[in-house]
């Protein structure tokens, strides 16, 4: 584990993923697994936010009290599996302001197209969290990333389910800068671009496509 790639490995997380790995487990409950493993994932991912103190009032006393410092985070899914782990990380910040970012694989070059971004306004003022479920190639996430730059956001958190080493790696290689929080690191990608051991197409099982 480095400063750059966080992997959670509490019990509940790894029982879970475990769950979500099983080819027998139906969309309904992969669905739900995924939900509940995104708020250890947003736990993690939000560790270090800066705080600042208010006053307040409690039943017994006044008293300066830690709250977040700054405008509200921002959450950005990248289409269409992220979507998956955005009610999970809402669950644990409600005031979240929400984009999109939509990206398809061109087949003859691999490379990843652009299709939607909405993402909020000031983004230069907040801290954002881009999930996907997978990291593979890593191709899409950088690109996504690549958006929320150019947005102006310099303090950006990447949250996935699964990451193979090639899509850390190329994640490394184009955004230093950009920590990962994961459930797991797998072996491999393979000849289709798969995570193995991997889950199969986290999209096609949430939504039950395929």
């Amino acid at each position: 584990m480095s400063d750059h790639l966080t992997i959670i490995e509490h019990p509940l997380v790894q029982h879970k993923l475990t769950l979500m790995r099983d080819k027998s487990t139906p969309s309904a409950q992969f669905r739900q697994l995924l939900h509940e493993i995104s708020h250890f994932l947003a736990y993690e991912a939000t560790r270090d936010l800066t705080l600042t103190t208010k006053s307040i009032e409690t039943p017994m006393t006044e008293m300066e009290a830690p709250v977040l410092k700054g405008k509200k985070l921002a959450l950005v899914s990248i289409l269409r599996a992220g979507n998956g782990m955005l009610d999970g990380v809402l669950d644990c910040i409600p005031s979240a302001r929400v984009g999109f970012v939509g990206l398809y694989r061109d087949e003859e070059t691999l490379k990843p197209v652009q299709y939607y971004c909405k993402l909020p306004e000031g983004m230069e003022d907040r801290v954002a969290l881009v999930v996907d479920p997978m990291l593979a190639t890593g191709n899409s996430s950088a690109a996504a990333i690549d958006l929320v730059k150019q947005s102006g956001c310099r303090d950006i958190r990447f949250m996935c389910l699964l990451a193979a080493p090639e899509g850390v790696a190329r994640m490394h290689e184009t955004h230093p800068d950009v920590p990962i929080v994961t459930a797991a690191l797998d072996k491999r990608l393979n000849d289709k671009g798969y995570i193995v051991p991997g889950l199969g197409d986290a999209g096609d099982r949430m939504f039950g496509t395929k």
